[in-house]
């Protein structure tokens, strides 16, 4: 089983078989919209925005990748918190970009470090929140200083927002001019094969990605699939996300009782502090279980990342954890 990329182990969302069957081959033959329109409505209509204040991607990522070409010039820096989503250095230096990772403060919040980031003097800041691998939420307070001082824009990731608990900080794209907040269907939403992906700004913060992302980023029928999740299946959605913390919350516990603390973890994964992390991740392949192994993680070390999904797989994992350990 495999327990290392977040996304819904629950599965694909109801609506999902209805729109593959019903309207799947009739689309095949078609060239989506070119800049997704139902799509973008439909995104529209979930965040409580304008369709002028929506652009959307091949997965989040790509709404990520677009924005750093669309607001940066090569040898500018992009800073971003430490450590955080692997790709972002690696967008940057494919687009001549110069990484700066600032570490999360110290402590049980691992909170951003707001001087640390904005000292970097970077012309777009990336936060991951709840991030990932750590799980950890960014403090409102935090985000809010970090924004209004912040020297150019400011790309909050949401992509595990339903997870959370009071995390969401779409109000700060509607009300700040210099704020795009990333979503994705991939995790909560149970899309990850279709690779869609959204973001909410200011019109004008929009126009630019815009630009930078260009025509036809999704199939015809992934923007199908994902307009009909997005109407039909948000209780679906929300209930699978209700399982997944719950049985996160029980893995936490299974986890300490083999001695081992995971971070506090507003995803639906949590990332534990293990020594020789490569060492019990290859010995739990060998049982069927796949999870994300991380070495010398800064202010972590090694550790694994479980994600969190049905029960049964939650016992499996401990199980065969507990057989390594």
């Amino acid at each position: 089983m495999d327990l290392s990329d977040n996304t819904n182990l629950f599965g694909a969302p109801p609506s999902a078989d209805r729109v593959l069957r019903e309207e799947g081959f009739l689309k095949l033959s078609r060239y989506p919209g070119g800049y997704a329109p139902d799509l973008k409505r439909a995104v529209a209509r979930y965040a409580g925005v304008a369709v002028e204040n929506v652009t959307t991607g091949c997965g989040s990522d790509d709404v990520i990748d677009c924005a750093l070409r669309a607001f940066l010039e090569p040898g500018d820096v992009v800073a971003f918190p430490d450590p955080t989503f692997v790709m972002v250095p690696m967008f940057a230096r494919l687009s001549a970009l110069k990484p700066v990772p600032v570490p999360l403060r110290a402590g049980s919040d691992l909170d951003l470090d707001v001087e640390g980031l904005l000292a970097t003097g970077a012309k777009l800041i990336y936060v991951c929140t709840p991030n990932n691998p750590t799980g950890t939420v960014a403090s409102r307070a935090a985000l809010e200083r970090l924004v209004d001082q912040a020297r150019g824009v400011v790309l909050i990731d949401q992509a595990y927002v339903e997870f959370t608990r009071g995390g969401d900080f779409l109000d700060l794209a509607r009300t700040r001019p210099n704020v795009l907040v990333t979503r994705t269907m991939s995790k909560a939403f149970g899309l990850a094969g279709l690779r869609v992906g959204w973001g909410v700004g200011a019109p004008s913060l929009v126009a630019e990605v815009e630009k930078a992302r260009g025509p036809y980023k999704h199939t015809t029928l992934g923007e199908a699939v994902a307009v009909s999740a997005l109407t039909e299946d948000v209780p679906w959605m929300e209930a699978c996300a209700a399982e997944a913390v719950e049985n996160r919350e029980r893995l936490r516990g299974g986890l300490r009782a083999l001695g081992l603390e995971p971070l506090p973890s507003e995803g639906n994964f949590l990332l534990v502090p293990v020594p020789e992390a490569r060492r019990v991740g290859e010995a739990l392949r060998e049982r069927n279980v796949n999870v994300r192994v991380f070495e010398g993680l800064t202010g972590v070390g090694d550790a694994l990342r479980i994600g969190c999904g049905p029960w049964p797989l939650m016992s499996s994992a401990l199980k065969a954890l507990k057989e390594v350990l």
